[in-house]
């Protein structure tokens, strides 16, 4: 398998991120997500600033800066898993001209089963170990396992705000799936599975549909 250029879609809480690690493991690729490329790249000039000046300002980046930043990204990988972008048509007809795509893969999950999952995390305050009440508890209730710390719910993950994520991601991001799905070009995964039956689904589709 020769270095796939895999996005993979999905409403927060849908599995992406275990999914990515899962395909840069495998297929020995980048893991490029939005944030990750906006911090690595923060005093990047583009003709609108640097991401540093609106991140700082606690303004949204806008596009044309993600754009570059993400593409930038793409340029400097040998293969990779696309995480978190594009969020609209906008930027998937800017991803269009930037890059050619072997696989797109959506993870489909309920709203209900997302808030379950997205309420039911617990992130370690001081090593930012991640855990899941049902899904992957810690030993010993409340404690983290790695190093002992004290494990919290973040406010991002309460179910008013994991609701009005999903909300936000159905109104900018949905478009976005639905355009991959006209095309012809989406793969789309049952991701209520298993984590290892959803990543069974994926390796087949991805060993299936990229360059041998």
């Amino acid at each position: 398998m020769s270095n796939p250029r895999i996005l993979i879609l999905g409403a927060p809480g849908a599995g992406k991120g275990t999914q990515s690690d899962n395909l840069v493991e495998e297929y020995g690729i980048d893991h490029i997500t939005t944030g990750d490329a906006l911090r690595a790249n923060k005093d990047m000039e583009t003709e609108y600033g640097t991401p540093r000046e609106f991140m700082e300002a606690g303004e949204l980046v806008p596009d044309p800066v993600v754009n570059e930043i993400v593409e930038a990204a793409l340029e400097d990988a040998d293969g990779f898993v696309l995480d978190g972008y594009p969020r609209n048509l906008d930027q998937v007809e800017f991803l269009d001209d930037a890059t050619d795509l072997d696989v797109v893969l959506y993870l489909d999950v309920s709203k209900d089963e997302l808030v379950d999952r997205l309420t039911g995390r617990r992130v370690c305050d001081e090593c930012g170990t991640n855990y899941h009440v049902k899904y992957n508890p810690p030993e010993e209730e409340g404690v983290c396992d790695r190093c002992g710390g004290e494990l919290i719910q973040r406010d991002d993950d309460t179910e008013e705000t994991a609701r009005e994520r999903i909300e936000v991601f159905e109104e900018n991001t949905m478009p976005v799936v639905e355009h991959y799905r006209e095309e012809g070009v989406l793969e789309e995964i049952d991701g209520e599975q298993s984590p290892d039956e959803v990543w069974a689904d994926i390796k087949d589709v991805v060993d299936e549909r990229a360059d041998p």
